[in-house]
């Protein structure tokens, strides 16, 4: 910590008092009964905050609280809410001093502009929104604020810590290969299934012919889509949309089997597939089915999508993550430099 800052906390803090003192003394006695001094709760380099910032900052918080929480725990329960607003407001007034030291500013234009993106984004009217703020105890004064410390925010870590962010293509090819791809075991068959299942009507000959024509219309639909799959479309795609298995809810995976372990017709559709290919479809008794094998071979390699598909929303993880990781540090550094002091 530093000790010019320590000095110019404790002189603020005492010049406060001083002046509470001063103005108390000078006001009448049948006044002074009716003025309550602001306390002091914590100082923040050379700047204070009041109990009426953080009543006003928890108001909607120690509500909830002292609604929901049983009275033998309560006062404990509001101490802790007490201390996570606290240590919030603490972080806004850092952040805030550290935007100052950077000129970076807010305008009322701004705040206009995301008062109204919340209205078109949750497709509400004004009248509306300040009828929301009104049920959780707020104004549009208090909101506004709040919006304009969020915009604040957002400009200082885009420049303080997003901008210095880099997350380059090794990176990505190395989530891609711990997340998206898998080695099956010498031997065994990565699989994925497509099923389309028909109605078994009652015994008859009038059933026995709807049950015909019901293996018909089954057989034409998984022929339809199979042409799909063999065109390039996405096998997982398809199978979320069209199979009538309990596989489809993954995109048809099955995972791994070793040749022993399938059944009899699902071994003589795959067993002398190449990784990639689409078995021929394949009648069950309750339906019709097709496979396709992702890799079979020594040491395989199991693709579960494609890099180039999942390659934005790789980058976008990690930046994420990288993001979180080095703002958490940037607030850390910002209160190792910083003068706190909680009373």
């Amino acid at each position: 910590m530093r000790r010019i800052s320590v000095l110019s906390a404790a002189h603020a803090v005492a010049a406060l008092f001083y002046l509470a003192c001063i103005v108390q003394l000078a006001t009448p006695p049948q006044l002074q009964a009716a003025q309550l001094v602001d306390k002091v709760v914590a100082v923040v380099n050379n700047e204070i905050i009041t109990l009426s910032e953080l009543n006003e900052e928890g108001k909607t918080v120690f509500q909830r609280v002292a609604a929901t929480t049983p009275a033998d725990q309560l006062e404990d329960t509001l101490m802790h809410a007490r201390e996570d607003v606290l240590d919030s407001l603490i972080d806004k007034r850092l952040i805030a001093q550290k935007a100052a030291e950077n000129h970076i500013q807010v305008s009322d234009a701004e705040v206009t502009a995301a008062f109204e993106s919340t209205m078109q984004r949750n497709r509400i009217t004004r009248e509306q929104l300040l009828a929301k703020l009104d049920e959780a105890g707020l104004d549009e004064a208090t909101y506004r604020s709040t919006l304009k410390s969020q915009i604040l925010q957002s400009k200082l870590v885009g420049a303080e810590v997003h901008s210095k962010i880099v997350i380059t293509e090794d990176m990505i090819q190395a989530h891609y290969r711990n997340q998206y791809t898998s080695k099956i075991a010498n031997g065994a068959y990565y699989l994925l299934q497509m099923g389309f299942s028909w109605d078994a009507p009652g015994e008859g000959s009038y059933n026995a012919a709807a049950l015909y024509a019901n293996k018909t219309d089954a057989r034409k639909r998984a022929e339809r889509i199979r042409n799909l799959v063999v065109a390039g479309q996405d096998f997982g795609e398809l199978a979320r949309k069209h199979s009538e298995l309990p596989s489809a809810e993954d995109g048809g995976d099955l995972g791994t089997f070793l040749l022993d372990d399938m059944a009899a017709d699902m071994r003589d559709a795959v067993a002398d597939l190449k990784n990639g290919e689409v078995s021929e479809i394949i009648e069950t008794p309750a339906g019709y089915q097709f496979f396709k094998v992702l890799s079979a071979g020594e040491d395989a390699v199991v693709e579960k999508a494609s890099y180039d598909s999942v390659r934005e929303e790789i980058r976008n993880a990690l930046f994420e993550a990288e993001a979180e990781k080095t703002y958490n540090e940037w607030v850390r550094d910002l209160k190792d430099k910083a003068y706190i002091q909680k009373l």
